[in-house]
């Protein structure tokens, strides 16, 4: 059974698990998928900041260089 705020032509879950992304990045898609089709549109937003913050500091650990 999916939600209604899930009626999309691809499901967030189907991209998440085709392209095998991380717990943050797939949240994000998650969240941004559904941010303006569920109650809490600030509140998804917000999430998606979060997610990307947290893959923003775990850049160094990944070998990335070019971090400000």
């Amino acid at each position: 059974m999916k939600p209604s705020h899930y009626k999309m032509k691809i499901q967030p879950i189907e991209y998440i698990m085709a392209n095998k992304l991380d717990f943050c990045s797939g949240n994000i898609v998650k969240y941004a998928s559904r941010w303006d089709k569920k109650g809490e549109p600030y509140s998804d937003l917000c999430k998606i900041v979060e997610y990307a913050k947290i893959l923003i500091d775990e850049l160094p650990a990944m070998g990335e260089s070019n971090v400000e």
